[in-house]
């Protein structure tokens, strides 16, 4: 039997990357962990981004969520030092923000070829802690080399529209399911989770999950 796990998720999403950690911990506990078949779907926190944003960071986030440039930088404080609990280090104040699309592309053509897992762990650790221009397109090809994809099929890839629709397919099946923000984990179309939770939460819906299979 293969338990199916469907994550969606953005790359520039911060809680996203936690809850990936906090996940791969609950499976990491799970005894059935061998028979756990994760698939990465995509979300894009902003469709309308430009392929790179500049300027600070804070500033953008104060104005999305109408705070002030002060109380978005002690929440992208909070965060980091949450983030920190999870080993990942966190450049919040850095991130180049920018259009996901090709980066949701990359990771449907990177899970084609069982190389979905690493691309996205490459995809958030370049954004979030390395702060790399996530919507340049040789950045994408340089990370997607990275993980052992070729780079002149990762060009073509991104020089036109194959797997848009795979993307759009994941979003669609997310306004389906009510799906108001990520992370979000599917397990088994069955059960659901939403944010990024304790592990021990995590690896309860595991073990529910599997034992409930028909």
């Amino acid at each position: 039997m293969v338990l199916r796990v469907e994550i969606w998720s953005d790359v520039i999403c911060p809680w996203c990357y936690i809850g990936k950690r906090r996940f791969e911990r609950a499976l990491a506990s799970f005894e059935h962990a061998d028979d756990v078949e994760v698939v990465w779907r995509s979300y894009e926190l902003d469709p309308t981004a430009p392929a790179r944003r500049d300027g600070d960071p804070a500033e953008r986030l104060a104005r999305k969520y109408g705070l002030s440039v002060d109380q978005a930088r002690a929440a992208q404080h909070r965060l980091t030092m949450l983030a920190a609990e999870e080993g990942l280090d966190y450049q919040l104040a850095r991130a180049a923000g920018g259009n996901t699309l090709d980066a949701h592309r990359l990771i449907h053509f990177a899970q084609d070829r069982g190389l979905g897992d690493a691309m996205k762990e490459r995809l958030l650790r370049a954004h979030l802690v390395e702060a790399l221009p996530i919507g340049d397109v040789a950045t994408l090809v340089g990370l997607a080399s990275e993980v052992g994809l070729d780079p002149a099929e990762v060009e073509r890839l991104l020089a036109g529209d194959e797997l848009v629709e795979a993307v759009r397919a994941d979003e669609r099946r997310a306004v389906e399911l009510e799906v108001t923000g990520v992370p979000f984990f599917l397990f088994d179309e069955r059960m659901a989770i939403g944010g990024a939770q304790d592990p021990g939460l995590f690896l309860r819906v595991l073990q529910r999950a599997w034992a409930t299979a028909a």
